[in-house]
């Protein structure tokens, strides 16, 4: 039998396939109840409607049939609101080295999130401009680098 945190934490995102859930911040808890062996999950979707929830749920429960704990509970929870400050260091620079900008965190509670510039996750540069608010896929915004003219994904602040 597997550690049950590590068979989950491994897990990759649908979506944005070079990073992991526990990456992206979205693997809340892995908690084994040991009286009965059985684990729960918790998760938080990058938003409501996010389509890949069902295909992340699965495979949470398909990696930990693997490492030897079946019958696994995958809990969603709302609150607090996934944010993108819960990505991690590791993660943002798997985004960027994959071409796709990671936002920039808050850091601190109560700041206003202000992005003077995207920069472009190519050549660096913060010559870039928003082609469209709609990417790849929902949580990810277009954007063109003007100094070296290629085009990339932006992850969506939340």
């Amino acid at each position: 039998m597997t550690d049950p945190r590590a068979a989950v934490a491994a897990v990759v995102d649908p979506e944005i396939r070079v990073i992991t859930i526990d990456e992206l911040g979205i693997l809340r808890a892995v908690d084994e109840d040991p009286t009965t062996g059985r684990v729960l999950v918790t998760i938080t979707p990058t938003y409501t409607g996010c389509p890949a929830m069902d295909v992340i749920r699965a495979d949470i429960r398909r990696a930990l049939a693997a490492a030897g704990h079946p019958g696994a509970e995958v809990r969603t929870v709302f609150s607090p609101a996934w944010s993108t400050d819960w990505i991690s260091a590791e993660g943002r620079a798997k985004l960027a080295a994959a071409g796709i900008a990671p936002p920039t965190p808050v850091g601190s509670a109560g700041a206003v999130p202000l992005t003077l510039a995207v920069r472009c996750p190519l050549c660096g540069s913060p010559e870039t401009e928003q082609v469209s608010r709609f990417g790849s896929t929902a949580c990810k915004a277009l954007w063109r680098c003007r100094s070296c003219s290629e085009p990339f994904d932006h992850l969506k602040a939340l």
